[in-house]
């Protein structure tokens, strides 16, 4: 039996079929977004870069990318440079058994194809070329706070962390600047930052003066008969961060004098900022180190400004159904039903 909705098939085919078919049309052009109005530039469509890992294999989009084999030679890369604020997302689409270690993500200012050979691994190898920054996404530890008293010396930043110079967690100054150091725990989090969670009331995440929509920056089920139940799990960010669906981002905010700091973001939450002091003099690129556990990531489109029409679509779709699995009984093209149970 068909599940239930609120309108007929019938009905949303007929009131929808011109935008449907627009938006189909446009689910085939990279470039269909439109110009951001609040930050004063243009949506772009990302794609990772040509140049990657050995063991990297990219699908026809280039937004997806697998590593085939092993648990190394994963790096990749964004396929332009980041602009100030912009967020590169992706989702983790399939995890692989036996492995110990998870997605790494983060910045550097190395021209992919100025590599002869991509590095093994983000960390420790394209690290100490210099010129990048990446932090390793655990299960647990991954907020980064400010200290206000220089810990003992030898105090660790536990599994996970950044390297780049120097290690997350220690303590120590570096350079005349304080590291920051790495929390775990509910009780420890809410000691150092009280402030009440909007995470349910806002509709961007701010970081500082980047404003980003919190439309995507949450992952969704897969879609199946208890969609609409699990979807309802995954908004209160109970999602472990290595987790199937989990989405996790990196951008870089500036903060004068030429530098910025790198922040990286999982499933809609800021975990702060992740490495300081970045020069901004050249482009930087993000990496994504498909490394481990983490055997398939894919790139989730941010849109800043005004929605496309796909996305006006999509919502006007999903507004009109029960579930996602509802989209399967509508006569609507079948890429625009993948967009819309996935998106």
């Amino acid at each position: 039996m068909a599940p239930e909705t609120s309108l007929s098939s019938q009905q949303i085919g007929t009131r929808l079929r011109g935008s449907c078919v627009y938006a189909s049309v446009c689910l085939h052009n990279d470039h269909a977004f439109t110009t951001n109005s609040t930050q004063n530039k243009e949506d772009t469509f990302q794609e990772f870069h040509h140049i990657h890992g050995t063991n990297v294999q990219l699908d026809p989009t280039g937004t997806q990318a697998t590593r085939v084999e092993s648990f190394a030679n994963g790096v990749c890369f964004s396929r332009e440079p980041l602009s100030p604020g912009e967020i590169f997302l992706v989702e983790i689409e399939e995890k692989e058994l036996g492995w110990c270690g998870h997605l790494r993500i983060g910045l550097t200012a190395r021209d992919p194809l100025t590599f002869e050979t991509v590095p093994e691994y983000s960390l420790p190898d394209l690290m100490d070329l210099g010129d990048s920054w990446v932090f390793a996404i655990t299960r647990n530890h991954n907020r980064v706070v400010e200290e206000e008293a220089v810990a003992p010396e030898g105090e660790g930043a536990g599994d996970g962390g950044l390297a780049g110079g120097h290690r997350l967690g220690d303590g120590r100054e570096e350079g005349g600047r304080r590291l920051p150091r790495l929390v775990g725990g509910d009780v420890e989090e809410e000691a150092i930052n009280p402030k009440p969670k909007t995470f349910f009331t806002d509709s961007h995440l701010h970081i500082e003066k980047v404003k980003i929509p919190m439309d995507k920056l949450v992952g969704r089920s897969r879609p199946g008969r208890f969609s609409h139940i699990l979807d309802d799990l995954y908004k209160t960010n109970a999602l472990p961060p290595t987790a199937r669906r989990s989405r996790i981002g990196v951008l870089y905010v500036p903060k004068g004098q030429g530098l910025a700091d790198m922040h990286v973001v999982i499933n809609g939450e800021d975990m702060g900022a992740s490495a300081k002091g970045i020069p901004m003099l050249q482009p930087l690129y993000a990496v994504v180190d498909v490394y481990s556990a983490t055997k398939q990531v894919r790139i989730v489109q941010v849109e800043y400004g005004f929605s496309s029409l796909q996305t006006l679509c999509r919502k006007c779709i999903q507004k009109n159904i029960v579930h996602r699995m509802a989209l399967d009984w509508l006569e609507l093209p079948e890429r625009l039903k993948h967009y819309c149970k996935y998106e």
